[in-house]
């Protein structure tokens, strides 16, 4: 296996000023009158984020901020794997691997790995301090792309190689919400002789056997419901990526646009004020990700891999993950919670939290209770 290689992110100037061409050229069209954001992405809010990523965004103090923090690329089975890491403070770090999902990258954790990874420097104990590995996923930003669609099981796989094989950790603990809680919780499942607990901010999984009994039920139908407005780029993603990708691939304000109707959608704002959780520079700087290094397209494929591999159930036998698992429930989380007798019969849950905010991002929404939840829960399985 190759040394890792130092990485640092540089975009040439070139490439700026052809997304800014094509930003001031976009050839803005009609919505509905009466529509705010329930059509999509509302037109209003698109002109002043694309007018102040022309006239105020600064990629360059955004470009600085990602290089300061240790990134890494590691080749594993011919594909770059690029990840952050900052090893903890404390006699004995815990090694813990954190996974974002789309339509997020590592900028999630730009603010969060230094309070994981050296929690004295935020008013916590050194002891609860974390090795941090946080790698962008495959196929998505500063990772490589794979040649042809990779579901999270296949990705848990490299990310257990990178863990142990790479970075010679023994065991460790595994994090993540969205496509990251599907990752963690194939690397629990088929990984348990290295990754020793896991904890999800989301419930991607699914049982065999359904739902059972009349909590369960409502709570299936109240889902399907939730759902069916939010399905469409799912569904797209899943059975036809490549069809949608030639129009996103040559247009920064079309991806600025899919993937900003996300965060609002499915954030713990306050109305449709998507600023009232997240800034234009990160809505912003997360897209450009996207953008510079060309993988709108290949992070898509995960959805088509995911549903190749078998879709969301954990196990056909009836089999869980059997290391300890922390759940962390936020309320606007986009996959609402079931009951916990549902997630038991999928993990062999230790820690069950219920939050009173947050949503699908809580690591950007609201860090200080994902930070503490996690220390709290790793402190059972140190």
């Amino acid at each position: 296996m190759e040394p890792l290689r130092p990485f640092e992110l540089h975009v040439p100037d070139e490439t700026l000023d052809e997304i800014h061409r094509r930003i001031r050229t976009f050839p803005w069209h009609e919505m509905p009158a009466d529509g705010g954001w329930e059509y999509g992405a509302n037109l209003a809010y698109m002109k002043a984020l694309c007018a102040y990523w022309l006239d105020g965004f600064d990629w360059r103090a955004q470009e600085a901020a990602i290089n300061r923090h240790n990134h890494f690329i590691a080749e594993i089975d011919g594909i770059d794997i690029h990840f952050m890491h900052e090893k903890g403070s404390g006699s004995n770090p815990m090694p813990l691997i954190l996974s974002h999902g789309w339509p997020g990258t590592v900028v999630e954790f730009l603010d969060f790995v230094e309070p994981l990874a050296h929690p004295e420097r935020f008013g916590g104990k050194a002891e609860d301090g974390f090795d941090v590995v946080a790698p962008s996923l495959i196929g998505f930003g500063f990772s490589g792309k794979p040649p042809r669609p990779f579901g999270p099981r296949k990705m848990a796989g490299y990310y257990n190689t990178l863990m142990t094989e790479v970075l010679g950790y023994d065991s460790y603990m595994a994090q993540g919400g969205d496509w990251g809680g599907a990752i963690s919780s194939w690397l629990g499942f088929d990984y348990p002789a290295h990754c020793q607990a896991i904890h999800v901010n989301i419930m991607i999984m699914r049982t065999a056997d359904g739902p059972i009994g009349a909590d369960e039920e409502a709570w299936a139908t109240r889902f399907e419901a939730e759902q069916e407005m939010e399905n469409g780029y799912r569904t797209q993603q899943a059975t036809k990526p490549q069809t949608l990708s030639y129009a996103m691939m040559d247009s920064p304000v079309g991806i600025a646009a899919w993937i900003t109707e996300k965060f609002n959608s499915w954030s713990d704002t306050v109305g449709d004020d998507v600023e009232s959780v997240h800034s234009k520079d990160t809505l912003l700087t997360n897209i450009m990700v996207y953008i510079v290094t060309r993988t709108f397209n290949t992070a898509s494929w995960i959805y088509y891999g995911r549903r190749e591999e078998g879709g969301r159930v954990m196990s056909p036998d009836g089999k869980r993950v059997e290391v300890p698992t922390g759940c962390a429930l936020f309320p606007k989380e986009l996959l609402s919670w079931p009951p916990r007798s549902y997630a038991e019969r999928i993990y062999n849950v230790t820690h069950w939290r219920e939050f009173p905010c947050g949503g699908h991002f809580p690591a950007m929404e609201v860090p200080e209770l994902l930070l503490e939840d996690i220390r709290t829960f790793a402190r059972t399985v140190r």
